[in-house]
């Protein structure tokens, strides 16, 4: 069994008073990938930034590598070893491809196989290396959504939080982020954690699966598991997959 990176415990958060997931606990072992599921307005979202720390933690508890990050802020959850990667994607739009990835580019965390650099980045995105002198403004969507990845793992993470990559992108750019998630996942070791609308899509790639409804886990199973019974999927997330 992989060594347990994250773990959470009863843990509830929201925004202002309002609670939006409540006694949510998850483990989730070194290089291993969890699909988060769940309708819309279910709480996936939440969970994501309670984690990343852009929520108000009402209670439990969520520790990265035995490392406790209740009452750290964002920026000291991304040096303890989170990267995030938001719906909205958050490049720095007037900046160039390249300088995003080096404005956030963090030195390898020790025992780390290799280095993410923004030439590795670019080995990984062949499309941003012809764009890297590209204003953030003048990239595609999907090439938005590539360097978001890309600055996310220019951090060094150990866990990658994902919220809905593959939204609104053309097919074959689904496919080819879907190719590189898997090289950084189950190539490069990292950990992630993936919220996403298409769970044919995510369970391929994942080892856990977890759906939330109402803010609370409502069923945990093995990703391929999930992903053979399609009848589950359709009565957890109320449409036919």
């Amino acid at each position: 069994m992989a060594e347990v990176l994250l773990q959470t415990e009863g843990l509830s958060a929201g925004y202002g008073e309002a609670v939006v997931i409540h006694g949510v606990s998850l483990r989730l072992g070194e290089g291993q990938t969890l699909a988060l599921l769940g309708r819309n307005g279910t709480g996936k979202t939440t969970l994501i930034n309670t984690l990343a720390g852009v929520t108000r933690q009402h209670g439990g508890s969520i520790a990265l590598a035995g490392q406790t990050l209740n009452k750290l802020a964002p920026h000291q959850r991304a040096a303890a070893g989170i990267g995030w990667v938001p719906q909205e994607r958050n490049i720095f739009k007037s900046l160039t491809v390249h300088e995003n990835l080096t404005a956030v580019e963090r030195p390898a965390r020790a025992g780390s196989k290799q280095a993410w650099t923004p030439a590795r980045v670019y080995e990984m995105f062949p499309r941003l290396a012809e764009r890297k002198g590209n204003l953030g403004t003048q990239l595609s969507g999907g090439e938005q959504q590539m360097l978001a990845v890309g600055r996310a793992l220019a951090l060094n993470p150990r866990l990658l939080l994902l919220d809905e990559p593959l939204e609104g992108l053309a097919p074959i750019i689904v496919e080819e982020l879907l190719r590189a998630i898997r090289r950084i996942t189950r190539d490069e070791g990292l950990a992630a954690i993936i919220v996403e609308q298409h769970p044919q899509a995510v369970l391929a790639i994942s080892d856990e699966a977890v759906v939330l409804d109402h803010g609370t886990i409502v069923h945990a199973e093995k990703a391929q598991a999930l992903r053979a019974q399609p009848e589950v999927l359709g009565r957890l997330l109320g449409v036919a997959r």
